[in-house]
């Protein structure tokens, strides 16, 4: 098992929004593709206006299924068109699971 952890960071005063697009947008589209997220969080100390969000995949290769399947996904590109405005950067990391892990 692997986590996908992606934070997001808004443009100051757009996480509100960044975050009602998700809602409208892109989670109907992702979840059932992707599953449902370990979690979405928002950042209340350190750096702010960042969306959190944690995807658990199989394994490098079932993530990269999902998210090829994802990028052609009917109104996908839309969501991206709706959302990349209200970002200034985007960061990714993959997460792999210690041999003592409570998550596995």
């Amino acid at each position: 098992m692997i986590i996908d952890e992606r934070t997001y960071t808004c443009y100051p005063g757009k996480v509100k929004a960044f975050l009602e697009v998700y809602e409208r947008l892109g989670k109907p589209i992702q979840w059932p593709i992707v599953g449902e997220p370990i979690g979405f969080f928002t950042a209340e100390t350190g750096t702010l206006c960042q969306v959190v969000h944690m995807w658990k995949y199989e394994s490098m290769a079932h993530r990269e299924q999902c998210r090829l399947k994802l990028s052609s996904a009917p109104g996908w590109s839309a969501y991206l068109d709706a959302s990349m405005p209200l970002l200034c950067a985007l960061e990714n990391r993959i997460l792999i699971p210690t041999s003592f892990s409570p998550l596995k």
